[in-house]
């Protein structure tokens, strides 16, 4: 998750995570892996956080380089901060989202990092937004992303449906990472999800020894 420099070539940055996130019958589940590595050879953390808070209940995902990412997310709290302060009221999703796009946008050609944000607000309710490099935004009931998105795809097609349960959503969640974390070398450690309904904002954490395992690992 960090840029790579040999003489005046710039490589690409590894995006080596899961992330991912799920609109569900009165809410969202925001997810991520806990794993970040050095240009996908070297685990520099077996423990980070993916899931950050950008408001009260707005959260959003990072892939690609982590420190761009970090940038961007800080840049985004002041500037929802300062907006629910002017409008006295708490921004919606789509606000969120919005700022994370126009950040990167302006920053497309610094910038190597993207970002899934997911939250509830009182006009629409649980939504799923992605923002991806170079700023383009896209709203979806379900998304994934990260190296280890390449691997559950199909699984997602499969079991996702509309108007799940919570306790169905979150179970759909950690089966994804845990897919993922099982196949993907740069995705691993502990599943952290977040579950945010009406009524406020709930932490799961599953450690890496509790999650579900669908093949000899």
């Amino acid at each position: 998750m960090e840029k790579h420099y040999t003489g005046s070539q710039v490589k690409g940055v590894s995006t080596g995570t899961t992330i991912l996130a799920a609109v569900f019958d009165g809410g969202v589940v925001i997810g991520s892996d806990s794993r970040a590595s050095i240009g996908g050879e070297y685990v520099s953390s077996k423990t980070i956080n993916k899931v950050i808070q950008v408001h009260d209940q707005i959260f959003c995902c990072m892939a690609g380089s982590l420190a761009d990412a970090q940038a961007v997310t800080k840049a985004a709290k002041f500037h929802l901060s300062f907006h629910s302060i002017q409008m006295e009221t708490p921004p919606l999703v789509i606000s969120a989202a919005s700022v994370l796009k126009d950040l990167c946008y302006k920053n497309k050609d610094e910038l190597q990092a993207g970002f899934i944000t997911a939250g509830w607000d009182r006009k629409k309710g649980p939504q799923v937004y992605v923002v991806a490099l170079g700023g383009m935004l896209v709203s979806q009931p379900v998304t994934i992303g990260g190296s280890g998105s390449t691997y559950i795809y199909g699984y997602v097609d499969a079991k996702y449906k509309p108007n799940m349960s919570r306790e169905e959503c979150l179970q759909f969640a950690t089966n994804a990472l845990a897919l993922a974390m099982g196949r993907d070398n740069v995705s691993g450690g502990i599943a952290h999800l977040v579950v945010i309904t009406e009524k406020g904002v709930e932490h799961v954490v599953v450690p890496g020894d509790k999650l579900p395992r669908f093949h000899d690992e």
